[in-house]
């Protein structure tokens, strides 16, 4: 709840503290004294528009902070929070406005949006004012309020309206996506499944694209390699033409094999020169198979030119895939994988059409059966609402009115419903029923208000602040005590403040706060008194008789008398 208001050179007012409590709190006050500034600042406070001319007269700004006390889980600590403010001892509200009209807004210690402090505002308090009926000229509120007090059966219903309209959404885009891109959907299945045969066509291996440049590299110099080979061969091992450049001449296998004989006779007089023997035989092995080498290495070599081209048709082949699909031959056969599993996916396209035309098909069933239950449901707790906000009305001075709660289906379905929540007044008997916020009077507004909050006191959704500005206007007597009675009867279920001139309602408070005018002739100013005991006996006595004879204090204390006696 509100613990406490702070008001700054706002209107006449130039400083003052509210303190505000659990129960009825009540502001009385002359005339002009600045009763009406307190809501002022309290809708400042709210993210209210902000308005230069309530700023005091000289000074430069109006300041107004407010204390709020609440659970960290209540839905305007969390938006705090949510705004970075620090809410840990509790949460302070400050709103300045300047003299130019330039406001700014801080929620727990850090600047933040005026908006914010207005959403904030929503959870925390709901002001009824003659102007300012914000819950009354909302249709949204209407069916919010209605669906509060339905409780459970509605509440039910609502949340299985909500999830079928919810999965209606969610099919309803993927099938709209799904069949807005058939085309483009064709298209690419198409050019995958045409890629995918150009792949598997040319059936190509990781890393094949550097084995065919090796061998198109020995294709190219085919002649010069075989020239090679072959001399160095003839070298090595020596060469059976006669007609060789230099016929007779050793060949290194036979130069190795002489040496070895020579060494092997010698050896058998030296260990040593023996060893060395083996190791020349031992060269001579290797030579052999060097040449041997060599001879394979030339009886591979295809100088046959449809081999060459052979090898240069599958390099452009797969130089194609790489720029495709590549760069490397790994990447086109892991492109291929992926389009494969892509190419699946489009062809199931055709079949999760169905599904989820089906689908639809069948929630659009349950939807209906969902709305026409939740309407059903709104009607019979909208009968409720209205027999009991009438019967409320009777103790508020408007017992020949009557109000009704319409629930009218409508084609569409939103994500609440199909219903348009109205609540209507008939001011008079035989009047035709009209929307409250036309039909009523401020005065009759407000006293609507309290009626439905009282009705609505014990349901889920309630703010924890409600705040009436003169709700008592236009009564009097004992319809004024029964305004008195049910405000207090609000006030057992939530923080109430009402600013009142009726004594018989200011009787019920459990706080009773006075503003106070002072004047030193040149400037005029205003501040707030809590009054106990003798003081609020004075304070009645004046709202009564505009004096504090003997008379009206006596007639004070009768009332309060009177009061205790109603409260049992």
């Amino acid at each position: 709840m509100l613990q406490e208001i702070r008001l700054r050179d706002l209107g006449v007012i130039d400083e003052a503290v509210v303190p505000l409590h659990a129960g009825l709190t009540v502001l009385t006050g002359e005339t002009g004294a600045g009763k009406t500034m307190v809501v002022s600042g309290l809708g400042l406070l709210l993210g209210g528009r902000g308005d230069a001319g309530l700023v005091r007269d000289g000074a430069a700004r109006t300041v107004v902070e407010g204390l709020v006390d609440l659970p960290p889980d209540h839905p305007a600590m969390v938006r705090a929070a949510d705004a970075g403010a620090d809410v840990e001892d509790g949460l302070v509200l400050v709103r300045t406005v300047s003299g130019e009209g330039r406001s700014r807004a801080h929620i727990g210690g850090r600047s933040a949006p005026v908006g914010v402090l207005a959403e904030i505002g929503q959870h925390l308090v709901a002001v009824h004012g003659q102007a300012d009926q914000w819950r009354l000229r909302s249709a949204d509120e209407h069916r919010e309020l209605l669906d509060a007090y339905g409780g459970r059966p509605v509440q039910t219903t609502l949340a299985t309206h909500r999830g079928l309209f919810a999965e209606r959404q969610s099919v309803a885009r993927e099938l709209g996506d799904l069949e807005g891109r058939l085309r483009e959907r064709a298209q690419e299945l198409e050019f995958l499944t045409l890629g995918l045969g150009q792949v598997e066509t040319a059936d190509p291996r990781p890393g094949e694209e550097d084995d065919l440049r090796a061998e198109s590299e020995r294709l190219t110099h085919a002649v010069d390699l075989l020239s090679a080979a072959g001399e160095a061969a003839e070298l090595l091992g020596g060469s059976d033409d006669p007609y060789a450049a230099e016929p007779g001449a050793l060949s290194v296998v036979e130069a190795v094999g002489r040496a070895r004989s020579t060494l092997a006779q010698a050896g058998s007089n030296d260990p040593t020169l023996a060893e060395l023997a083996v190791r020349v035989g031992e060269l001579g092995h290797l030579v052999g198979d060097l040449v041997g080498d060599l001879a394979t290495y030339r009886a591979g070599i295809d100088v046959d030119p449809g081999r060459a081209d052979a090898v240069e048709e599958r390099r452009a082949v797969l130089a194609g895939l790489a720029r495709k699909y590549g760069p490397s031959m790994a990447d086109v056969l892991q492109w291929a994988k992926e389009a494969a599993v892509r190419v699946e996916e489009l062809a199931g396209t055709d079949d999760r059409l169905e599904v989820l035309r089906s689908r639809l098909a069948t929630i659009d069933v349950d939807l209906t059966a969902a709305a026409g239950a939740l309407t059903a449901a709104r009607r019979r707790a909208a009968s409720r609402l209205g027999s009991a906000v009438t019967t409320e009305l009777g103790h508020l001075a408007m017992g020949k009115a009557a109000v009704v709660v319409s629930v009218e289906a409508r084609a569409a379905a939103t994500r609440d419903g199909a219903d348009d929540v109205e609540i209507r007044l008939a001011a008079n008997p035989g009047a035709t029923a009209r929307s409250v916020a036309r039909a009523a009077s401020g005065g009759e507004l407000s006293r609507v208000m309290l009626a439905i909050e009282v009705v609505t006191a014990d349901k889920a959704g309630l703010v924890p602040t409600y705040v009436f500005d003169e709700v008592d206007a236009g009564i009097g007597g004992r319809a004024a005590l029964d305004v008195g009675s049910r405000l207090a009867a609000l006030a057992r279920h939530a923080q109430v403040v009402v600013v009142t001139h009726l004594p018989q309602v200011a009787a019920y408070a459990d706080r009773h706060l006075v503003v106070t005018k002072a004047s030193d002739g040149l400037i005029t100013s205003s501040g707030v008194v809590e009054v106990t005991g003798a003081d609020r006996e004075a304070e009645l006595a004046r709202m009564m008789a505009g004096v504090q004879s003997d008379t009206a204090l006596r007639h004070a204390r009768e009332l309060l008398t009177e009061v205790d006696v109603r409260r049992g």
